[in-house]
């Protein structure tokens, strides 16, 4: 009986969790149909099928290197993925392990199967995206809100989306930052007050200092929203996903492609407050390179350390980065005032106690004797590996050297003749004689024929 691995995925957090279930309990009747035996079961949810970096898909391709069943079931390519190179790859990549593809729509999965469903999954996408676009164009045009909801806003409940309504409460929080910042309080610092006060910020989180000052060139940040003085402004930036991450990238746009509408109802800041605050903005701001996608070159520049990303702090849970030369502290208290942990430790301290502990730890006999037998196996797999896609290249290469050796000899046998435009031209077309064939052979295009010559009888 035949191993089979099954594959569920839903992409949207608005769909049914059940989704998974539903799923699995197809794949295992399908399963059941063709007698196959499923060993084991890999899942996404609610993660878009435009990236390949899904964690159930990834585990799904280590375990079919590894060898670990014969057969992947999925309920359509679509669920697989939706870009043409990614089904065709691990369709490649199943075929190169002796192992196959099937999907519940339509049974054993084909070339051609991958490449017209493949094909009509990523046209599917593409076009959902620009019918999405078309869809938030005509709400901003109408006045409403294409994206998600500001602070300082309410949804309103209507049959028509994007609709919103000022939040007295938070209007007041609003104009108060507004306030601060125009008389010279730092985002930092004000983020640091509204925390310390219990404001709860955007979607109940603590205030950060990034969420009040923002990027000012991508409209972002509560300092930067026009929609605060009755402008609502739309398709400021586009948003590609990055294959390798499959997280999403905003690149500004051209001010020309910027959509604005006015929404007088929903001013929240006087022009007066709001050109106040602009006008320090331009004070306070520097010169700063950035890349093609607007981010700051410092930050692609920005030393990583051995720990740089793995230390979080004990006492809230924040980050600990570093916070001056080589020393880290608590990224929560410093963007947001929320932590008392004022403690701060030397890079070269932190790493030598953490080598050292994997030093003891990690060195013992029994651990590196299981490491030296996995390390093994994996080197006999790429070896193996390496060993069959050779035995590939080689055959492939006899293949065509056996082509090139048919072509040979034919252009020897007489059997190729120049173009026209190289021969001297005739009534039909171009011939020659041989000593194997004196009644002249014509060749056109590699067909081979006998012809009547200027009128001559040849007594075919």
């Amino acid at each position: 009986m035949k191993r089979a691995a099954i594959y569920a995925r839903y992409s949207s957090e608005s769909q049914r969790d059940a989704s998974i279930e539903d799923q699995l309990e197809v794949f295992r009747r399908y399963a059941a149909g063709l007698g196959l035996h499923v060993t084991a079961t890999f899942q996404d949810r609610a993660l878009s099928g435009a990236s390949s970096n899904r964690p159930g898909y990834r585990s799904l391709l280590a375990e079919a290197r590894r060898g670990s069943f014969d057969v992947v079931v999925v309920e359509s390519l679509d669920r697989l993925a939706r870009k043409l190179s990614d089904v065709a790859s691990l369709h490649d990549e199943l075929q190169f392990h002796g192992m196959s593809l099937h999907a519940v729509n339509v049974g054993a999965v084909t070339t051609m199967h991958v490449g017209m469903l493949g094909t009509m999954a990523q046209m599917f996408l593409s076009d959902l995206r620009e019918k999405t676009k078309r869809g938030q164009l005509g709400r901003v045009l109408q006045g409403r809100a294409a994206a998600g909801k500001a602070f300082g806003y309410d949804v309103v409940e209507d049959t028509e989306r994007g609709g919103r309504v000022i939040n007295p409460a938070e209007a007041v929080v609003v104009e108060r930052i507004f306030t601060m910042f125009a008389h010279g309080v730092s985002p930092r610092a004000i983020a640091r007050r509204l925390n310390d006060e219990h404001v709860r910020g955007p979607d109940n989180r603590p205030w950060q200092d990034t969420t009040i000052r923002g990027q000012k060139e991508r409209g972002t940040g509560i300092l930067n929203n026009e929609l605060y003085v009755g402008q609502l402004v739309w398709n400021r930036c586009s948003y590609v996903k990055d294959p390798r991450t499959g997280k999403r990238v905003a690149r500004p746009n051209p001010l020309e492609r910027w959509e604005r509408t006015d929404v007088p109802h929903l001013r929240i800041i006087d022009d007066a407050l709001w050109h106040e605050v602009k006008r320090r903005q331009e004070t306070a701001a520097f010169a700063m390179g950035r890349d093609e996608s607007g981010n700051a070159l410092n930050r692609a520049h920005r030393r990583r350390f051995l720990l740089s990303g793995l230390l979080t702090c004990g006492c809230c849970g924040a980050g600990y980065t570093i916070m001056a030369k080589d020393r880290y502290g608590c990224a929560g208290r410093r963007s947001k005032g929320t932590c008392a942990n004022d403690r701060t430790i030397s890079r070269h301290e932190i790493e030598a106690r953490i080598l050292k502990a994997l030093k003891q730890n990690l060195l013992t006999p029994e651990l590196v004797a299981e490491f030296t037998r996995t390390y093994q196996e994996e080197v006999n797999r790429l070896t193996k590996e390496a060993s069959g896609k050779a035995a590939e290249i080689e055959s492939k290469r006899v293949a065509v050297q056996r082509k090139i050796d048919g072509i040979m000899r034919a252009i020897e046998d007489g059997l190729y003749q120049p173009s026209r435009s190289e021969a001297n031209p005739c009534d039909w077309h171009c011939w020659h004689r041989t000593s194997k064939n004196p009644r002249g052979l014509c060749t056109r295009g590699l067909a081979v024929s006998w012809i009547w010559l200027r009128g001559q009888d040849l007594n075919l």
